[in-house]
């Protein structure tokens, strides 16, 4: 639009008054849109991010086997049962390593929340952290990396049918929890206070994601506990959670299963549920979050087309009222691009007033969502991008009623009444 068209300005805001409540549905139409778009984008942008996030774990080679225990055992026998699964399971051609716990990564629940504190009089709120009953052989089974210290020894094991009564000495974190119990400082050989008492941190993950995949625990899903213990649930049972050998999941899956049922046959494993690989459990963990991604995109893809119809439509009832407006202009020597730039002026003004009040609603929505779903804040530039969508889709949309007033013959339109 050139410095031409700008002048028009004047009589721009004339007309406009004129149509006081077509401009005025316009604005608002366009204000509510710019509101719920520019926080239903900043919703997939979130939800999509944290979909996509890695786990930290080997997940195109690690599978998971939910066991549960046959009738008429207790927590010794269950004890020996599993060391001597576990033993099977890692003498099974193409496992790489496998232990036992009572959760997994991305499972979409079970993990055990925990309270840490950093000294025993702490009476602020703790810190809570997702913990895992691992083993040695955890760390190599998950195809994690220590970033400091040490893995656990077998001898700080706990066996499980001691869990209720002894309590652990050591644990190992990840960076993101270490980061946030002691911020700048080194969490190695620190002692925290769980529930039960003093432990040490011995060792920090680079990361590893809880179990709560799509659930409200999203700020901790990176602040994960190995604890050491092999714990024996009659109830619930445990999860064998196996890595096999890079391209050999095929193979070792059914051999797996094969080898608990050869060492007893004192457990149930369903034949249809009983198996899931982490990127089964992803797809299932994330199937929430694509479902709102998907669903406010196509809220937003909706709003934006019935505001361009609105633009169009309202751009095209005022070419018909103004076409003996526009005769004379043309035949007093206005040019085409004279009027196509009027009605594109018109339009980017009817849209930014739509805007400055939309960008006030997009600000207090997302002050909204903040306080009751715990999203966080929308970052500034959000509302700016979903302004500048708003005010090329408004150009495109009225370019077409434009053009058909700028091409109107000046003494057909004259001769109208």
């Amino acid at each position: 639009m050139t410095k031409r068209t700008w002048l028009q300005t004047g009589p721009i805001l004339a007309a406009l008054r004129r149509h006081r409540m077509a401009t005025l549905l316009v604005v608002l139409q366009v204000a509510l849109t710019l509101a719920v778009v520019s926080n239903a984008l900043f919703i997939v942008a979130t939800r999509v991010v944290h979909l996509s996030r890695p786990s930290g774990t080997d997940e195109a080679n690690i599978f998971v086997i939910a066991n549960q225990w046959g009738s008429g055992l207790d927590v010794h026998r269950v004890d020996a049962l599993m060391r001597a699964d576990l033993a099977a399971l890692r003498g099974v051609v193409g496992v790489h390593d496998a232990f036992a716990s009572e959760a997994y990564p991305l499972e979409g629940g079970w993990g055990v929340l925990t309270q840490i504190k950093t000294t025993s009089e702490q009476t602020t709120k703790p810190r809570l952290g997702i913990m895992y009953f691992a083993d040695d052989h955890a760390i190599d089974t998950l195809g994690i990396h220590l970033v400091a210290g040490r893995n656990f020894r077998a001898d700080e094991i706990l066996r499980s049918s001691s869990v209720d009564t002894a309590v652990a000495s050591v644990i190992i974190v990840t960076r993101s929890l270490a980061g946030k119990l002691f911020p700048g400082a080194n969490a190695l050989d620190r002692t925290v206070w769980l529930p039960d008492g003093p432990v040490r941190i011995i060792g920090v993950l680079d990361s590893l994601q809880g179990p709560y995949a799509g659930s409200t625990t999203r700020s901790i899903d990176e602040d994960t506990v190995l604890y050491p213990a092999r714990a024996a649930d009659l109830a619930f049972g445990t999860n064998y959670i196996v890595r096999a050998t890079p391209g050999g999941m095929d193979k070792t899956i059914p051999a797996a299963v094969a080898a608990l049922w050869a060492q007893s046959r004192q457990r149930l494993i369903d034949p249809d549920k009983g198996v899931v690989t982490l990127k089964q459990a992803r797809e299932r963990g994330y199937a929430t979050d694509r479902s709102v991604a998907l669903m406010m995109g196509s809220v937003s893809v909706l709003l934006l087309l019935a505001t361009a119809a609105g633009i169009v439509g309202l751009s095209s009832f005022w070419v018909s009222q103004r076409r003996r407006q526009i005769g004379v202009r043309r035949a007093l020597g206005a040019r085409r691009q004279d009027i196509l730039g009027y009605f594109l002026a018109e339009n980017f003004l009817i849209v930014t007033g739509g805007i400055v009040l939309g960008a006030l609603l997009a600000y207090a929505a997302n002050l909204g969502l903040l306080k009751a779903f715990e999203l966080a804040l929308m970052p500034w530039y959000v509302v700016p991008l979903a302004a500048v969508l708003l005010w090329l889709l408004g150009q495109v949309a009225v370019l077409g009623p434009a053009r058909r007033a700028a091409a109107t013959a000046p003494v057909e339109a004259i001769r109208q009444r």
